[in-house]
């Protein structure tokens, strides 16, 4: 009888091993073969890549700037005025930054930095006779892009809004 003892318990725990090893090899690692570039990291729960800001795409291959990149024409409404003009953005040497052209149809230029897949902030300043700061936000709706942003002299400061298609 102590026999059978031993076989019963040693057969059951070779069945448990067994079935162990069996339900822990169908539990396969999904980021196994998911290469996420750019400083993505892969999510455990389903195989996908979640990008680091700049960057978007299935593997975050794709730089988020790229699609801004264009000519915007455009109407801005100020505080104190409107105007129309056109708006450049271009590629900065910084992967996740971007350069405005013409901010304020004044020439004014910034570095804008990517916040998001469609978002971005920016800064800028130039000095001619007075120092003229400007900050603010940009986005991008389809071809749509939208900039909301202060401007501001020693003597006087305007809130603006542009809006313009590629």
């Amino acid at each position: 009888m102590k026999l059978f003892r031993q076989i019963a318990l040693t057969t059951m725990l070779t069945i448990g091993a067994f079935s162990a090893i069996t339900y822990t090899s169908c539990n396969k690692d999904k980021c196994k073969d998911v290469v996420c570039k750019n400083g993505g990291t892969c999510n455990s729960t389903d195989g996908s890549c979640s990008c680091a800001t700049g960057y978007e795409g299935t593997n975050c291959a794709t730089l988020s700037r790229d699609k801004f990149i264009g000519v915007y024409n455009g109407t801005e409404s100020c505080t104190v005025g409107s105007d129309a003009y056109a708006l450049t953005l271009t590629a900065n040497s910084d992967a996740i930054k971007l350069t405005l052209s013409n901010i304020y149809g004044q020439g004014f230029t910034a570095v804008g930095t990517m916040t998001g897949k469609s978002t971005f902030s920016f800064t800028g300043s130039q000095t001619a006779a007075v120092t003229t700061n400007y900050t603010g936000t940009g986005s991008l709706t389809d071809n749509t892009i939208t900039l909301t942003y202060s401007i501001s002299t020693p003597s006087t400061t305007n809130t603006c809004t542009f809006t313009g298609t590629k």
